[in-house]
């Protein structure tokens, strides 16, 4: 039986209702959701939200929770959440619109962290996203040399000179 990942979700104010939606899907199709807020419609700042979900991935914490092994964030426009997660190092938040680019950013970039945009992502299309991102996989080969070239920039092991 193949393992069930943890799974991180979190939102803004504009993303709670489809986060409430999602995280009730994600339970009852058996995947294991760990909240990290917001909790109600209410002004949010969204950075706050990201961090702490992606210092889990990052950090794999068991303390309060099990190690988050995928996020899924969601903003109005998607665009906050992921700038927002990809400060946090070994984070790779992709806004995904559609199932193709939830493709691409599963195989082509081994993405950890899912961005929705509430604003522009219904409810029955953002199923359709989450569920292509958890099933896909990376294709490793010629795209791991990219995503070296990521963590080293990442740690300071790879400069440019100007």
């Amino acid at each position: 039986m193949p393992k069930v990942p943890y799974l991180g979700i979190g939102s803004d104010h504009r993303g709670f209702k489809l986060k409430e939606k999602l995280k009730f899907f994600l339970v009852s199709g058996g995947y294991r959701v760990n909240d990290f807020g917001v909790y109600c419609e209410e002004r949010a700042d969204y950075p706050l939200v990201a961090f702490q979900l992606c210092q889990h991935i990052k950090e794999g914490k068991r303390v309060i929770s099990p190690k988050i092994d995928y996020g899924i964030l969601i903003c109005g426009s998607g665009l906050g959440m992921s700038i927002a997660a990809n400060k946090v190092q070994g984070i790779r938040a992709a806004l995904c619109l559609n199932k193709e680019l939830a493709v691409r950013a599963r195989a082509h970039n081994n993405a950890n962290v899912l961005v929705l945009a509430a604003d522009f992502t219904s409810y029955n299309k953002a199923k359709e996203i989450v569920k292509v991102f958890l099933q896909e996989k990376f294709l490793g080969k010629r795209h791991l040399k990219r995503l070296k070239q990521i963590k080293d920039f990442e740690i300071n092991k790879l400069k440019f000179n100007y």
